[in-house]
C-alpha cells in the first residue's frame, strides 16, 4: 500500500476570528501554523490569506506571496493555493494567486452550490470584528459559483502553469461535472479528488455518502487519487474512514476548530499529529512531501514562481 498524504488546511475562508483565538490570521500566524503541521507529519498545506488587521479572507497577492515564500524557505511542503478564496470574492480574484505564483497544487471546486454558514449565528453572539456577522448572515442567500465556463477557464490557467488541480467534490453531481470536463479534454487524468463532507449545502458527512462518492468516482473517473476532509466534529471520524478505504486525509483549522469535544485545537499541527497516530494504529504511514509529489505527479518545488 502506498503511503498516505496528510494535508493541513490552515485558515480557510469559513471560520471567523471570534470562533477561536487560535485561528491563524496574520502571515506570521499562518506560516507558524503551516510549519507546525509540517513538523507533525503533513506533506501538503492548503493556503488562504487573511487581512492581518481584521482576519477577513483576502485575495491580496502580496499577502499570499509573503506566506507561501516563507513556508517554502523553511520547509519542502507541497503548497496548495486556494481558488475557493473567501465567500463573495470574484472568480478573477480567486484564480489570481495561481496565475501569479504557479504553485504545484491548487484547489478547484467542481461545481456551484449553496454554501451556508448562517446557521452558525444561532450559537455565536459576540464578535471581535464588525464584518463577521454580515459575512456569515449573507450565506443564507449565497450560491458559491463554479460554472462550466469558469471550470474550463480555470483548468486552462492551471494547464498553462503546470499546476495540478485538487478537485473539491461536495456532492455526487460534481463528479459528473468532472467526468464531462475529462470527456471534453479540458482535464487530464489522473486527477486528484478531495471529497468535502458536512458543509450545509453539500453532502452530509456519513460513511454511506463517502462510500457512494468513492464508488461513483471509480465508475465515472477511474484514474484518480482521493482524499477526504469533513467539517467540524466529523473531521476525525471521516478521516479515519478514508484511511480504512485507502484514501488520503485533510485536517486543519479551516475545517475544524477542535481537537476533541470541548477542546479547541491550538494548531493545525495538533490535528495532524492526532490523525497520524490513528493512521499508524491502522498500519498507514505518512508520505513525505517528496513522496506526495511522486504520488500526485507534481511538477516540483523548483518550478513554482515564489
Amino acid at each position: 500500500m502506498s503511503k498516505t498524504i496528510f494535508t493541513a488546511a490552515i485558515t480557510g475562508g469559513i471560520h471567523t476570528p471570534s470562533m477561536s483565538p487560535h485561528l491563524p490570521i496574520t502571515p506570521d500566524q499562518i506560516v507558524e501554523d503551516a510549519l507546525s503541521a509540517y513538523e507533525a507529519g503533513a506533506a501538503v498545506v492548503h493556503i488562504h490569506a487573511r487581512d492581518p488587521e481584521t482576519g477577513r479572507p483576502s485575495a491580496d497577492l502580496d499577502l499570499f506571496g509573503e506566506i507561501i515564500s516563507r513556508i517554502k524557505r523553511h520547509s519542502d511542503l507541497v503548497i496548495c493555493i486556494t481558488t475557493g478564496g473567501g465567500l463573495g470574492q470574484s472568480t478573477e480574484e480567486r484564480v489570481a494567486a495561481v496565475k501569479r505564483f504557479s504553485p504545484e497544487l491548487a484547489s478547484l471546486n467542481a461545481g456551484s452550490m449553496n454554501f451556508a454558514l448562517f446557521h452558525v449565528l444561532d450559537h455565536l453572539r459576540q464578535f471581535k470584528f464588525d464584518w463577521e456577522r454580515d459575512y456569515l448572515a449573507m450565506t443564507e442567500d449565497f450560491i458559491f459559483p463554479n460554472t462550466f465556463k469558469t471550470l474550463r477557464q480555470f483548468n486552462e490557467f492551471f494547464r498553462e502553469q503546470q499546476t495540478k488541480p485538487e478537485f473539491e467534490i461536495y456532492d455526487a453531481g460534481m463528479l459528473h461535472n468532472l467526468a464531462f470536463l475529462i470527456e471534453r479534454g479540458w482535464v487530464r487524468t489522473p486527477v486528484y479528488l478531495q471529497f468535502v463532507l458536512g458543509i450545509l449545502g453539500g453532502m452530509q458527512a456519513t460513511l454511506d455518502n463517502l462510500m457512494f462518492l468513492h464508488h461513483s468516482a471509480k465508475e465515472l473517473i477511474q484514474d484518480f487519487q482521493w482524499s477526504v476532509c469533513a467539517a467540524g466534529k466529523h473531521q476525525f471520524r471521516m478521516g479515519t474512514a478514508a484511511l480504512l478505504l485507502g484514501g488520503h486525509v485533510r485536517v486543519g483549522l479551516e475545517d475544524n476548530l477542535y481537537l476533541e469535544k470541548g477542546r479547541l485545537a491550538r494548531s493545525s499541527g495538533e490535528q495532524v499529529a492526532k490523525i497520524i497516530r490513528i493512521a499508524r494504529e491502522l498500519g498507514r504511514e505518512p508520505a513525505t512531501p517528496a513522496e506526495a509529489r511522486e504520488i500526485l505527479g507534481l511538477k516540483g518545488l523548483d518550478k513554482v514562481n515564489f
